[in-house]
């Protein structure tokens, strides 16, 4: 057994090697006693089938593992001169070389090693995060929101015609064609004027009626509309007005706080709570829009590293594949049958899969430095409560990703978002921090 060995980097080594077909059969009679301890051939007991036998009807299958056994002691070999621990592996080597010959095998063999990572400094390139000052205004409409959203509905005691923001108890039908339809019927409803809750035109042609009243109206369906059936159809509702009502709002004060927050809260604990909610509402939207990308692109800028080149292959494979996908039959047909073509349209995934792999081994080095861990159940649960709100079936949606092997690349996009989050309130807080001390002494 000869070999030779390159470090590429420190993500990537090859090895050139040559093993001697002698070499293999020798280990021929250890891949037989191997099998033999677990195969059962009729008219032998287990474990006592002759060798003739099995070398006779496992002729291929030995064959092959003591070739695979062979290469492996190469491996171990040219880990060794290396210096690399097997542990340190990323992926499974690739024999990228495989040449029989008479008297011997050559071979080639890639190698993935994982990254070493500095993030000595990482928490140097997280951004700013300023947030705008939290006004009186802003609490005070809050407060009024929540008080509105609490309020018990009443009638209106004057005698006037329903208007805007009022809300209408009614009776309605809706007629397609002179036709019922399924759906367009409803009786004691409550409809907030403006709301745009129903059909455009529907709210707007309300105003103006009093207790009691009746009236039909004509609305046009939008194009649009889900209901395919009454998409862009003309249609006709009879409607009859019983109330007109509004919310009664409370008197906002420490009462109100009370029932709130709790019995030991009042108005300014509870503007304080608000304060606080407001500010964590545009932190978040701030995190979301702005910062979290941000992050990522200078964290991709600052910390360099190595790629694996087996993984940026996989990743390349991906992407080309997740491309494909969407292209219109007869363009997949032309790239199928174009080799050349094919291997054009992958390499442009390159740059994408490098950064892709960068920011994973990153966001991976990270998580581990900081502690942060997503466990699987945290995965499923997101993935069902997700299907949940988008009104799919939450089972099938969660045996989809798992025999499609999604569940892991969700995880990963859980753990960056995270690991993200951690690093800028990390910074948030700091920042926080600085800016009360220096408050306190002035």
């Amino acid at each position: 057994m000869n070999f030779t060995t390159k470090r590429i980097n420190s993500a990537n080594a090859i090895i050139n090697g040559s093993i001697a077909l002698s070499k293999i059969e020798e280990k021929f009679e250890k891949v037989i006693t191997k099998i033999a301890k677990n195969i059962k051939i009729d008219g032998f007991r287990k474990g006592k089938v002759p060798a003739q036998v099995i070398k006779t009807r496992y002729k291929d299958q030995i064959e092959q593992d003591a070739q695979q056994e062979a290469i492996q002691d190469l491996l171990t070999s040219a880990l060794k001169e290396l210096e690399i621990q097997p542990n340190s592996l990323i992926g499974n080597p690739m024999i990228s070389q495989f040449n029989k010959l008479n008297d011997k095998i050559e071979l080639e063999i890639k190698l993935g090693i994982a990254p070493t990572l500095n993030l000595d400094n990482v928490e140097d390139y997280v951004p700013e995060v300023k947030l705008k000052a939290i006004s009186n205004n802003l609490i005070d409409e809050r407060l009024e929101e929540i008080a509105k959203n609490r309020a018990p509905l009443g009638e209106i005691k004057q005698e006037r015609a329903l208007q805007k923001d009022d809300i209408a108890q009614i009776d309605f039908e809706g007629f397609v064609d002179g036709k019922a339809f399924e759906g367009g019927k409803g009786e004691n409803f409550n409809l907030t004027i403006g709301s745009n809750q129903f059909i455009p035109g529907f709210e707007d042609a309300l105003i103006g009626m009093k207790k009691g009243e009746k009236r039909t109206i004509k609305v046009t369906f939008p194009e649009q509309y889900q209901a395919k059936h009454l998409a862009g159809k003309e249609a006709s509702f009879d409607v009859m007005l019983h109330k007109i009502l509004q919310k009664e709002l409370p008197q906002i004060d420490d009462e109100f706080a009370k029932s709130i927050a709790g019995a030991e809260s009042n108005l300014q604990s509870l503007k304080d709570m608000i304060k606080e909610q407001l500010e964590m509402e545009q932190k978040t939207e701030i995190y979301n829009k702005e910062l979290k990308e941000k992050l990522v692109e200078i964290l991709l800028k600052n910390i360099a590293f190595d790629l694996p080149d087996l993984i940026v292959e996989q990743e390349m494979d991906i992407l080309f594949r997740n491309a494909l996908s969407q292209l219109k039959p007869e363009e997949l047909d032309r790239i199928k049958n174009n080799q050349d073509e094919a291997k054009k349209q992958r390499q442009t995934h390159k740059d994408e899969a490098c950064k892709s792999v960068q920011i994973t081994f990153i966001m991976d080095a990270l998580a581990k430095k900081y502690n942060i861990v997503i466990n699987d159940n945290e995965v499923l649960q997101t993935i069902y409560y997700e299907a949940m709100m988008m009104g799919q079936d939450p089972k099938a949606t969660l045996e989809h990703y798992q025999k499609n092997n999604l569940v892991p690349a969700i995880k990963m996009t859980m753990l960056e978002d995270r690991v993200l989050h951690y690093l800028l309130d990390k910074k948030f807080e700091a920042s926080k921090a600085n800016t009360n001390a220096q408050k306190d002494n002035q």
